[in-house]
Formats: C-alpha cells, sequence, structure tokens
C-alpha cells in the first residue's frame, strides 16, 4: 500500500482500490504512477517480437493468441497506473485472468479428448468473471483467485519440463522459474515494505521491476511451451539468439 499523500491529479479522484509504492504525478502531470505506466513497455515489445516469430514459424494460432493477450494485458495496465481509475482497473485484473485462462487451454488442451468443452467453458467461465469483477471489488479474492489459476498451470509446466528433450527447452525453463521468483519478491517487497522503500533517497521501483520482469517471463514461458509442442510435433526445435533474446527456431519435415 502506498505511503505517500494522495495526489488529485489530471485523471482526477483515485477510484481504483489499489495503489502501489510510487508518488502520484511526481514525474508528469498526465500519468498517475510514471515508472509503473512505462514499465509495461518492455514486455508489449517481447510480445510482439513473439508474435511476428510465432506468426513466422507457423506455430498454432494459440501461440499467436497468448502473444496478443500479453499485449492487451500490458496495454490494460498502461491505462491502468496512468489514471488510478477502477474502470482502467479492470482493464489490467479481467486480461490478468483471461491471460491464465489461455495459459490452461495451451497446457492441458493437446491432452483433452473432448476438443471443444475447453474452449467452451474457458470462455464461459471468463465471460462471468470479467461482468462478476466489473461489478463488485474483489481485491483479496481476485488474487486469491488469481493465485489458484496459476497453481493449476503449475503441475503441467512441470510435467513439460521433465519430459523436454535436451538442454535448450530447459534453459528456457530456468529463465521462466529465475524472472517468476525475482518478480514475485520485487512485488512482495513493493507491496509490503513501502514505509522503509518510500523513505530510501531512490525509491527501486518494485512494481516496476515486476512488471518488466513478467514481461519477461511470459516471453521465456511461451518460448518454452512452443519448443515442447515442437517437439511432440517433431519439428526439429532450435533455440536461436536475436541480440541475446532466445527464440524458437523450427524444421518442419516436408510432406511425401
Amino acid at each position: 500500500m502506498a505511503y505517500f499523500p494522495k495526489v488529485d491529479g489530471y485523471w482526477g479522484p483515485i477510484t481504483s482500490s489499489t495503489e502501489w509504492c510510487e508518488c502520484n504525478y511526481a514525474v508528469l502531470p498526465y500519468i498517475a504512477e510514471f515508472y509503473n505506466t512505462i514499465s509495461n513497455i518492455p514486455g508489449i515489445i517481447l510480445a510482439i517480437i513473439g508474435l511476428v516469430n510465432s506468426i513466422g514459424q507457423r506455430f498454432e494460432k494459440r501461440f499467436s493468441v497468448l502473444h496478443l493477450s500479453t499485449i492487451v494485458l500490458g496495454i490494460g495496465s498502461i491505462l491502468f497506473h496512468a489514471t488510478l481509475q477502477h474502470v482502467q482497473q479492470q482493464s489490467d485484473e479481467t486480461p490478468m485472468v483471461w491471460a491464465m485462462l489461455l495459459y490452461i487451454y495451451v497446457l492441458y488442451s493437446p491432452d483433452w479428448h473432448y476438443t471443444s468443452t475447453m474452449p467452451t467453458f474457458l470462455i464461459i467461465y471468463g465471460t462471468i468473471f470479467a461482468v462478476l469483477h466489473s461489478q463488485f471489488r474483489f481485491v483479496l479474492g481476485f488474487l486469491i483467485h488469481y493465485i489458484f489459476l496459476a497453481l493449476i498451470c503449475l503441475p503441467r509446466m512441470y510435467k513439460y519440463y521433465i519430459h523436454s528433450k535436451g538442454t535448450p527447452a530447459r534453459r528456457l525453463a530456468h529463465l521462466y522459474i529465475l524472472t517468476l521468483v525475482l518478480g514475485v519478491i520485487c512485488w512482495v517487497a513493493d507491496l509490503t515494505l513501502c514505509s522503509r522503500l518510500s523513505s530510501f533517497y531512490l525509491n527501486p521501483q518494485g512494481h516496476a521491476l515486476w512488471h518488466v520482469l513478467m514481461g519477461f517471463n511470459s516471453y521465456f514461458s511461451n518460448a518454452f511451451l512452443q519448443f515442447c509442442r515442437a517437439q511432440q510435433l517433431n519439428w526439429s526445435p532450435q533455440l536461436c539468439y536475436f541480440w541475446g533474446l532466445p527464440y524458437v527456431k523450427v524444421s518442419k519435415p516436408k510432406p511425401e
């Protein structure tokens, strides 16, 4: 929770249910939380790179949708932190849940025998959540719900990890775990140690670091899932690098 004086800026009184450890309107008069806003840009850029690669390599459309969901989430987070308004908060938190539902589909659908039931259920679930979340403020409930969805994904991610062949896929998994752990540390520190952090000469901006790390985390998780899926389809995946950024390149077998 923020430990700064309340400031009504360009967007009016703050109506969001959550604030973070950053002084409002301190940098620009049009942006409530400047660093928490601009820190979404790296994640959007990474998602665009991943989207271009997914389309260029002709991966299944689910991976393109995953990258698109990250872009939507980043834009929603920009709107929320720039304004600290309740409506814009929904444009941040609702896509977070939708992204987790997409991950559940990508992770579990290859072994799901009833192809139409899972997407139908997840679409209905996501729609109901969006409607309820727009009408009621689930502060703690939203956090518990999001963690629950993330925990559903973890067993399947672990299964993909132990069945991955060779070190490239596991290298991506290790990057995914590293950015996740560091991101959670930054998020928790920003939330629980704000009174101490705000007394520093330079605020470390833990929530902004969380945004940057989660942008890389989403990119690495998507690349890991692409690599594992390419192995399942015998597409001979390779881990290549562009200016140090890993990406998956495949060689699909030619039709006989």
